[in-house]
């Protein structure tokens, strides 16, 4: 997606702040943060695939490789003074999702800041629900996220908030909030799939 276009289409949709969490790349982070006018937040994140499943690091300023043990995953963010999510936790036909054993072993240490209460491109309602339930037993701020790989996708979930000040109050501001929106319909899937079969192509 296009940087400005991403940035059009949330705040034609209300949304002020942004976080960009791509797949093991943090490049198109910063040219989204890049692009953003004034009065526009843009959160540099990436979303690492852990050498047990996926970590989310908000306010990053720069890349993290993948393939890291879980731990190592986290304090990197830390490292960074970045802020440590966990997405879509409990989804059972995601390849991707942290196992459960790396994220007790994660919430044990102290070192996961939130979960992914609500994901919208959730199959499964319930494995939301799931998430939601593991937080509240963990006193965890919870976080709603589109998971846009479209235009159309951008504020199908999200957070409500009040403004923050830096990476530590947005975590307060998390647990202030609340999370709204809905489930995308089923067929944005054939977009990651199209989007991976593309870009494997490309590097052929």
């Amino acid at each position: 997606m296009r940087p400005e276009r991403m940035i059009r289409t949330c705040q034609e949709r209300g949304i002020n702040v942004l976080a960009v969490t791509d797949h093991n790349e943090f490049d198109g982070a910063l040219e989204v943060a890049a692009a953003a006018p004034e009065g526009f937040t843009v959160i540099p994140s990436e979303e690492i695939k852990s050498s047990e499943g996926e970590i989310i690091g908000y306010f990053l300023n720069r890349h993290i490789p993948r393939g890291l043990p879980p731990e190592e995953t986290a304090e990197r963010i830390r490292a960074q003074g970045g802020v440590v999510n966990v997405p879509h936790p409990f989804d059972t036909l995601r390849g991707g999702r942290l196992s459960t054993p790396a994220l007790d072993r994660l919430v044990s240490l102290g070192l996961i800041d939130m979960i992914e209460g609500f994901n919208a491109r959730m199959t499964r309602p319930e494995d939301n629900d799931q998430a939601l339930v593991y937080a509240r037993e963990h006193d965890l701020p919870v976080t709603g996220g589109s998971d846009a790989h479209s235009y159309g996708e951008l504020g199908a979930a999200y957070t409500a908030l009040r403004p923050f000040d830096g990476p530590r109050d947005f975590v307060h501001a998390v647990r202030d909030g609340m999370i709204g929106g809905g489930l995308s319909p089923w067929p944005v899937h054939f977009v990651s799939t199209w989007a991976k079969v593309a870009k494997k192509v490309g590097r052929t």
